[in-house]
């Protein structure tokens, strides 16, 4: 049997008190005793029991993370800045993929409680009574990344979704066009829902560009969904001459059924998404995007999640709001005013 404790204490001739002092390095243990503690360590093979030290030092440097869907060029990246900044600060990551599933978000919530992790990041927004309940009765720090839920007391780290949108509208009116579909997310989504819906549909207001809504169509972020809705834009008697996704998964979608019915982006159609994610240089043409600052937006979330489980003065006391940019690459064409 693997060597507990007790037995290096035994070995050592101290108490298994003075072993766990050692092994959690406080300072006011006599050298000699420490080097007997060590030594019986070493020929013993002792390997300590992590769950038995973080029970004693009252922290196990897991943080667990809620991700609506891991397969997303977006949440894979911003995943990918997670974990390497918790890392180098010693925190390891408990990666729940929820796929939409409120009911797997509560067990796994459960499971964070039951792991005593130091932190909570959630990375959606679509919440049911019972979910907003127990986040609220939860006593662990909790931070929410890219999104911004109604009601909520708790600090998130985004962007300014509306003015990103509104942004990327009249950046589409300015080389011309007129006739600009929007393929929209999931409306019960604040965020990246509504507020990027609200942008587009401003700036064509305040373009004095008519709003129809015959070229509007919500999705739910993923390539497949960007390529269904495009079809069905192309289908309507007046085609768009430009397209906004709210994704850049669905504006790839949308590149592709533009590619699959025999014409070219941006020759027939301009088309620009959102997120400014790894895929934006990977299809082609380049997809022009409206760049959220992902994987800094990893690192700010880690970063400020860590400062309220230390309860650090600099802890934020209100969300952090990221710079967005337009990125342009070759997706988009300037066609005049007819």
């Amino acid at each position: 049997m693997a060597p507990k404790i007790k037995d290096v204490a035994a070995k050592a001739g101290v108490s298994v008190t003075t072993v766990s002092r050692v092994l959690n390095g406080e300072k006011y243990v006599k050298d000699d005793l420490k080097d007997r503690v060590n030594r019986a360590i070493e020929e013993l093979g002792y390997t300590p029991s992590r769950i038995a030290r973080s029970l004693v030092r009252r922290k196990t440097n897991l943080i667990g993370v809620i991700v609506p869907d891991v397969t997303s060029s977006f949440y894979s990246t911003i995943l990918s800045s997670i974990e390497k900044t918790a890392s180098l600060s010693g925190y390891n990551l408990l990666v729940c993929n929820i796929v939409e599933d409120t009911d797997k978000e509560l067990k796994y919530l459960n499971v964070f409680q039951e792991m005593r992790v130091d932190g909570i990041i959630i990375m959606h927004e679509k919440m049911n009574d019972e979910i907003r309940e127990m986040i609220h009765k939860l006593d662990i720090p909790l931070i929410f990344s890219s999104v911004k839920p109604a009601n909520q007391k708790f600090v998130s780290v985004i962007i300014d979704d509306y003015a990103a949108a509104y942004e990327a509208t009249r950046y589409l009116v300015g080389l011309g066009h007129e006739r600009i579909a929007f393929i929209g997310g999931d409306m019960r989504d604040v965020t990246s829902g509504q507020n990027r819906f609200v942008g587009y549909s401003n700036a064509l207001e305040d373009s004095g560009i008519r709003f129809d809504g015959e070229r509007i169509r919500f999705g739910d972020y993923k390539t497949q969904s960007g390529y269904d809705l495009m079809k069905e834009l192309m289908a309507a008697e007046s085609r768009p001459t430009a397209v906004f996704a709210a994704s850049d998964d669905m504006a790839v979608g949308a590149m592709n059924c533009v590619h699959d019915l025999g014409l070219k982006v941006p020759d027939d159609i301009s088309m620009i998404g959102f997120d400014g994610s790894w895929l934006a240089d990977q299809v082609r043409p380049r997809l022009s995007s409206m760049e959220q600052p992902i994987r800094e937006m990893g690192e700010t979330t880690v970063k400020a999640l860590i400062a309220l489980i230390d309860g650090r003065e600099d802890a934020p006391g209100q969300d952090i709001i990221l710079r967005h940019k337009l990125v342009e690459r070759d997706s988009c064409k300037y066609i005049g005013r007819t």
